[in-house]
């Protein structure tokens, strides 16, 4: 009894050296912090996927009812306010970027439209602008077949289709994208963040030769590694819960309709496998120039792949199996489904079940990695 009390009091201590070495580290501190706040709420607004404010102009040569009716149909939020501008100062305007759509509406467009001619209108498009270039040229396009057959035909000529589609948008009536951006960038955060910490943190001692002094103490490498585990999944764990509270339930307003306390369980359970992950990394890289390496290498398929940036069910089925090893894919079907669609834990019990097996296996692997890497050292 008295040496698992003294196990548990050497973890602590450990622990809380951890803490204190972050605290001296700012800058390490300053990005933990921006993580968590400004990286979520400005992920979270920007929607390269979508048209939002795009500039327009329009030079109307006709000056006609149907054209006014052309140009005012593009209005915010989708575009910015028309600017009418002459024809001498179309190309002018695209070349210093200052317009991403640029129209020209030509003389008598309305008196050969409705004489039953086909008029042409320019328009002028910044590639350069690639999301907003090929969606904008498809709504425009639409808006403007759409103001000039209403003009023509006086009223909108809708056809009753023979099969009603009730739509019932679950879960996000609103379809707002705003909810989905944060929440992935939480849990990209959360992941990249963890291992950082724990990788940072083995390679810091290395560094500053402190992990000699630990060896020379009466520790076991699995205190070690525990304290490192706790102390650093602690912080972001706390990170996450201050973001999920102050930032997308704060800022953003995302009604969270699931148990924000059974997220938090869960999101330790996946702190749990990536800090162990970290240690490992922190094992193999000798500096941090090497360990940043090997998160590009590490992280870009934990988060590209696990479901959060596309749906698994598009991938290759040998990459769909691969990745039901990764602790990433388990947290975002668990944190969707808890967040988004407010499950208990019958039904995200498994996804808990399959990141405790990982968890478990990949400290079982830093474990017998930083044993060896301290043999090593001690020899």
């Amino acid at each position: 009894m008295s040496a698992l009390l003294r196990t548990l009091s050497n973890i602590g201590h450990l622990g809380v050296k951890e803490l204190r070495s972050l605290w001296r580290d700012r800058l390490l501190l300053l990005f933990v912090i921006w993580a968590f706040s400004g990286a979520l709420y400005t992920a979270a607004q920007s929607a390269p996927d979508r048209l939002h404010r795009a500039p327009i102009a329009v030079v109307d040569e006709d000056q006609s009812p149907m054209s006014g009716r052309i140009v005012s149909a593009f209005y915010p939020p989708t575009f910015m306010p028309p600017k009418a501008i002459g024809l001498q100062d179309m190309d002018p305007g695209m070349d210093a970027g200052r317009f991403t759509f640029a129209m020209d509406i030509p003389p008598n467009f309305q008196r050969d439209v409705l004489a039953g001619k086909s008029p042409a209108i320019q328009l002028n498009v910044d590639a350069t602008q690639m999301s907003q270039a090929f969606i904008g040229a498809n709504y425009i396009q639409a808006i403007t077949l759409a103001e000039v057959t209403e003009f023509v035909q006086r009223e909108r000529q809708t056809q009753t289709p023979s099969i009603d589609l009730a739509l019932r948008m679950r879960f996000n009536p609103t379809l707002d994208d705003h909810w989905f951006m944060g929440v992935m960038e939480l849990i990209n955060n959360v992941t990249m963040l963890s291992i950082i910490l724990t990788g940072a943190a083995l390679i810091r001692e290395r560094e500053h030769g402190t992990i000699e002094h630990l060896l020379v103490l009466p520790l076991k490498p699995v205190e070690i590694m525990l304290a490192k585990v706790w102390s650093m999944g602690l912080v972001v764990w706390v990170a996450t819960a201050l973001a999920l509270l102050l930032v997308l339930r704060g800022a953003l307003a995302m009604p969270v309709t699931g148990s924000t306390a059974l997220f938090m369980a869960g999101c330790a359970l996946h702190l749990f496998a990536t800090t162990s992950m970290g240690i490992y990394l922190g094992t193999v890289a000798r500096s941090m120039p090497q360990l940043g390496l090997l998160m590009i290498l590490v992280l870009l398929p934990l988060q590209m792949l696990s479901g959060g940036a596309t749906p698994r069910e598009s991938m290759p089925e040998m990459v769909q199996t691969l990745m039901l090893a990764a602790p990433t894919t388990h947290f975002v079907s668990f944190a969707q489904a808890i967040l988004y669609r407010g499950a208990d834990l019958s039904i995200v019990w498994s996804q808990f079940a399959a990141i405790a097996v990982i968890g478990a296996a990949f400290f079982a692997g830093a474990l017998i990695r930083f044993r060896t890497t301290v043999s090593q050292m001690q020899s």
